[in-house]
């Protein structure tokens, strides 16, 4: 089906357009909306009648701004048909090997990352870093733990959100996986336990343990923390610290209330166990309701020691690889030599569009929450009209669903799914030490259409032979 835009909706969207020349300002205009994709690849334009009526300019300054575009690459004119929006090079990139191995065709849904696009905004963002970056070339270019204006930018994030914090706390990092394994390298040694969550984002626990640790599992459950368990395993293992995720637990969804984070403060303090706090789902909030504060200011205020991790690349877009660690001062000195080991910076670039999105957020978080809702919802529907026997609770907020399944068939299910197009995580994934096979993990990072195809298919994939031992999944990379 083609896409089309109105010339009134074009008119509302490049409102306020540069009119020093009008053809330029206007092709400029339309050129960011397509970058950002709030104009989508392959939409056929207005025609330059219906425009030049909808923005009371000339017929020449149209013509030429359309001109422009396809100058740029922007955009291309089919004979008798109109001028169609392009993407430089394309819309799309080949997929990466390594996280999807599969060749055959383009039919693929894969539900593996639980990361989203890029939401309207990212390309102006890197266009302006881009602008600003010469300032920076006369300098050597590293900056081992972050450019002052993005730690200052981090810090009053969290100053904003009750956690007083300033720049000196804060490392930048190349995400919250290297974060974590900065702070398993400077907080830990071999033979330490390491107290971390069941079921669990399978990366962190790989980072965890680079040190030689041993996991110690806290369980979480279908109403959330386990917390009588959590304190009974504190005292029976003395683990050096704890890793959570209090705010939509990957992958379970659950987001941990202020009276849950104040008594687990309180344990954590009690026993001297350091608390590793991933807020990397944070800022995805789905619903407008306010958030617990940070799980860090209940540690500080209980008495203990807490070190956050953010990313950008889960608030914002997996391609901006920046993240960082809040630590206590003291920490800093540790964490700076670790972090040497492992790299000696994030690019200035990736750095400078951080610091912009974060000081300036609001507009790009609403976009980037506003289809995540919708997408939520879509699944959350499709799920119970076709599988109305697979249970799940519906988050508030992150980026995907932990559906129980009636029987211990997850990872069948998954090779199953696999089969007819759909590449899901089955439970076993998320724990290290095994089982969760009445569970999957489903993302709704994909656009509706997507989602509602890739539960018909599990749904296929779920009435097929039940018998045991039929298939087992391919055992692919995660990143997300």
């Amino acid at each position: 089906m083609t896409r089309v835009i109105s010339a009134h909706t074009v008119a509302t969207l490049v409102e306020g357009f540069d009119r020093s020349p009008a053809y330029a300002g206007l092709a400029e205009a339309l050129r960011a909306l397509i970058a950002d994709g709030r104009i989508a690849h392959d939409t056929r334009l207005p025609s330059e009648r219906e425009l030049t009526d909808a923005l009371a300019v000339s017929r020449t300054t149209v013509t030429r701004a359309y001109a422009e575009l396809a100058a740029r690459g922007y955009a291309a004119a089919r004979r008798g048909a109109g001028t169609f929006t392009r993407v430089p090079g394309g819309p799309s990139r080949a997929p990466d090997r390594v996280l999807t191995p599969r060749t055959d065709g383009d039919d693929l849904i894969d539900l593996n990352c639980a990361a989203a696009p890029a939401p309207p905004g990212i390309a102006a963002a890197y266009e302006a870093a881009v602008a600003e970056l010469p300032s920076y070339l006369s300098g050597h270019g590293y900056y081992p733990v972050g450019l002052p204006e993005l730690r200052e930018a981090i810090a009053a994030t969290y100053t904003a959100r009750g956690l007083p914090t300033d720049a000196e706390q804060i490392m930048v990092t190349p995400g919250a996986l290297a974060a974590t394994a900065v702070v398993a390298q400077a907080c830990t040694g071999p033979g330490d336990r390491i107290m971390a969550e069941v079921p669990v984002y399978p990366n962190a626990t790989r980072a965890l343990t680079l040190r030689s640790t041993r996991l110690v599992g806290a369980g979480v459950d279908a109403d959330g923390w386990d917390l009588a368990g959590i304190g009974a395993t504190i005292r029976q293992t003395a683990p050096r610290a704890a890793y959570l995720i209090p705010d939509f637990q990957n992958p379970t969804g659950h987001l941990m209330s202020d009276a849950d984070r104040e008594q687990y403060a309180a344990l954590l303090t009690t026993s001297r166990t350091l608390a590793i706090i991933d807020e990397a789902h944070q800022a995805l909030s789905l619903e407008g309701q306010p958030m617990p504060l940070p799980m860090a200011a209940h540690v500080e205020a209980a008495g203990g020691e807490a070190i956050t991790l953010g990313s950008a690349s889960k608030m914002l877009w997996g391609g901006l690889r920046v993240g960082w660690i809040r630590a206590p001062h003291d920490r800093l000195d540790a964490l700076t030599e670790a972090r040497l080991t492992l790299d000696l910076g994030v690019p200035v670039v990736e750095q400078l569009v951080a610091a912009s999105l974060l000081r300036d957020s609001d507009e790009v978080i609403a976009a980037h929450r506003a289809r995540l809702l919708e997408q939520r919802d879509a699944l959350a529907a499709a799920l119970t009209t076709e599988l109305p026997e697979w249970r799940f609770r519906l988050p508030t907020g992150g980026l995907a669903m932990w559906c129980e399944l009636p029987s211990a068939r997850a990872s069948q299910v998954a090779a199953e799914a696999e089969a007819r197009g759909v590449v899901v995580a089955p439970g076993p994934v998320f724990s290290p030490t095994g089982g969760y096979e009445r569970f999957v993990r489903i993302p709704w990072t994909r656009p509706a259409d997507e989602l509602e195809e890739a539960v018909s298919r599990l749904a296929d994939a779920w009435r097929a032979d039940r018998s045991p031992g039929v298939r087992r999944p391919t055992e692919r990379v995660m990143v997300a």
